[in-house]
């Protein structure tokens, strides 16, 4: 990959255990393909990492907006939301990679196998 972690990720659980840090390149469409594998619930839409996730209610999906809320900022890495009733569409890229211009890197398939994590245990009820 174009900025590697330490170990390549085989799994969203090993995606999920690594943290964010400062990338500046963005990854090419091998690696994209690659980790992209290991998340399918999200897609690939306008050059960013996508999933709408869904809730019986406005109390569950805010409390879910809530949690990634501190995962990405524990994460450094803030995600566009879009919130409905029950629904929360996630979108992830990285503004600060190709000097500016934008694309994908590790850190958002890093933040989409976490928020993966939150969604799975936030379906129990209240």
């Amino acid at each position: 990959m174009n900025t590697p972690s330490t170990n390549t990720p085989s799994t969203s659980q090993d995606l999920a255990q690594l943290s964010c840090t400062p990338r500046q390149q963005a990854l090419g469409d091998t690696d994209i393909a690659t980790l992209h594998a290991l998340l399918p619930q999200w897609s690939l839409q306008n050059g960013k990492l996508c999933r709408d996730f869904g809730f019986k209610n406005y109390y569950q999906t805010l409390a879910f907006v809530n949690a990634l809320a501190y995962m990405t900022h524990t994460q450094d890495h803030h995600p566009e939301l879009i919130i409905t009733y029950k629904t929360c569409a996630v979108r992830y890229d990285t503004h600060s990679v190709n000097q500016g211009a934008g694309g994908l890197s590790e850190n958002d398939f890093i933040c989409a196998a976490k928020a993966d994590l939150i969604y799975q245990s936030s379906q129990v009820a209240p």
